[in-house]
């Protein structure tokens, strides 16, 4: 039975929505003959504040020490099972249908190695407003996250939460970027590089905006690291359109 592997890593000390995140997963009808599992890494030691589940398709990990979303989510990769991985965050929820409609992106165009969608920011008094999108709904050319990234002060045209990526493809690139944060755009950003993707219309994410989440802390938005960050993701970006390296699709 094909598998998509949902990626969670989680802070011990902010687990507290890990239980609104399962549920959004479990809601989730599958096409025919396709499952999941839930690889859940937990950054460092102590308890969390949700108690996962019995269930066979959800695999626990918890790192010895910190080691940050980078590493956490690329350890989950030696345990994925899947064709396909996507992205959850721990503190945010798919919407009704998200991982189906990426499922049949990938089946519609076998050429594509990644896809993105629209999100929705959840907000704390639990309204959503809608994140613009900076591509057009279907196929996105290889190369054109980048473009609009390097034209639009390193914004992306799309949100990385929602990334849903063949796993042989994410594997041959070495996973998330070693990165504080910014990891997922690194991620992103290097599979634009080296293949085409999708852009969903349909909103696949709610994304939680609350004071305690990781990118609105200081260290992320501090002047100095987040030059240092996206000149480690251009000079990436740079590298791998230097060397022509392109993904070959399904053979």
């Amino acid at each position: 039975m094909p598998v998509i592997s949902v990626v969670t890593c989680v802070l011990p000390a902010k687990s507290q929505w890990l239980e609104a995140t399962w549920k959004s997963l479990v809601a989730q009808h599958m096409p025919p003959d396709w499952s999941w599992q839930w690889l859940v890494q937990v950054d460092g030691p102590g308890g969390l504040a949700w108690e996962p589940p019995v269930d066979d398709r959800v695999s626990l990990v918890a790192n010895s020490r910190d080691r940050g979303p980078a590493i956490s989510r690329t350890l989950t990769l030696g345990r994925a099972a899947g064709q396909l991985v996507r992205v959850l965050d721990a503190d945010d929820q798919l919407t009704d249908g998200a991982l189906a409609r990426d499922v049949e992106a990938f089946a519609e165009n076998p050429a594509i190695g990644w896809v993105t969608s629209r999100a929705l920011d959840l907000l704390p008094d639990g309204t959503t407003i809608d994140v613009d999108a900076g591509l057009a709904a279907g196929p996105v050319v290889r190369g054109a996250v980048a473009d609009y990234w390097l034209a639009h002060d390193h914004r992306l045209p799309v949100h990385p939460a929602t990334l849903c990526a063949r796993l042989d493809l994410v594997l041959a690139l070495g996973g998330w970027l070693a990165l504080p944060t910014s990891e997922d755009t690194g991620l992103l950003l290097a599979l634009d590089a080296v293949a085409a993707g999708s852009f969903i219309e349909e909103p696949g994410l709610l994304y939680r905006k609350w004071p305690a989440q990781l990118t609105a802390g200081s260290g992320h938005n501090d002047s100095a690291e987040r030059a240092a960050r996206i000149s480690v993701i251009e000079a990436r970006v740079r590298s791998l359109a230097k060397w022509s390296v392109e993904w070959p699709g399904v053979r």
